[in-house]
């Protein structure tokens, strides 16, 4: 049986006094969920994987917090792929920051770090900067 790498973590919006401002960020970034591949299409990332609160008050206060998470087959070998994959997909999204936790049984933990250099990234944006923090927590599991 080969290894499975659990992959999981949430990108945050920034709050803003404006609501209208928020409410059309957290559409932009629903629409852009809403394109990703379903079900057998998606090699990295794919609606399944994403969940949102939508109503003020259920969940959802002034930050939209996305969160995710999906289990693979090794992904640990592809990993600069995914790290593509999800950078594409932050590029066309409002947020303030994002962390991707890479859970693998011989590699230990490793987290992933997206800030901007505004402190917010909008779609029109063009780099983005990651910072990488490796732990490791007991490797070889049974």
């Amino acid at each position: 049986m080969e290894s499975e790498s659990i992959v999981y973590g949430c990108i945050r919006d920034w709050p803003s006094d404006d609501p209208e401002q928020r409410r059309l960020r957290r559409e932009t970034n629903h629409g852009v969920l809403a394109e990703l591949p379903s079900g057998d299409l998606w090699p990295f990332l794919g609606q399944e994987m994403f969940s949102f609160c939508d109503l003020p008050g259920a969940g959802l206060y002034q930050t939209q917090v996305i969160h995710f998470g999906a289990s693979y087959c090794a992904v640990e070998y592809e990993w600069n792929l995914w790290i593509e994959t999800f950078e594409a997909l932050l590029k066309r999204l409002y947020w303030a920051s994002a962390v991707v936790h890479l859970e693998t049984e011989l590699g230990g933990i490793h987290t992933f770090r997206w800030e901007s250099d505004s402190g917010f990234h909008s779609p029109q944006e063009g780099a983005l900067r990651v910072r990488c923090a490796w732990e490791r927590e007991g490797a070889l599991r049974g």
